[in-house]
């Protein structure tokens, strides 16, 4: 799979952070509002994490609205879940050279530096 960055435009908090770094040439950005993760797609990245759990986003509105914090997921009910609608994925989502990055939390931005030498 490319080096690629999954991210939504009108985050504020996916622009922040693309700010505050520079991607090589070779990263494809992917505003996944415009071009909704594949399925072939979600599946290498599941290959990089622990599982689709990991890759899913637990503060979308949906996950709230569908109250999901209740119900008790498989691993096929994440995966269906992140293909079903955009804001389920964990953002951003950055694969470059092998590595992976997933989310904003504080370490993962910092170790996303590292890496880049920024």
């Amino acid at each position: 799979m490319n080096n690629r960055a999954y991210y939504l435009s009108s985050c504020s908090t996916c622009k922040r952070i693309l700010s505050e770094i520079s991607l090589p040439e070779s990263v494809k950005l992917i505003d996944i509002k415009e071009q909704p993760i594949q399925e072939d797609e979600l599946d290498a990245l599941r290959e990089k994490v622990d599982s689709y759990e990991s890759l899913l986003n637990k503060r979308a509105q949906l996950y709230k609205q569908k109250d999901l914090k209740n119900k008790t997921l498989s691993e096929e009910d994440y995966k269906s879940l992140l293909l079903e609608h955009y804001t389920f994925l964990k953002r951003p989502v950055f694969l470059i050279d092998g590595q992976i990055f997933v989310g904003n939390d504080k370490n993962t931005i910092i170790q996303l530096k590292q890496f880049l030498n920024v």
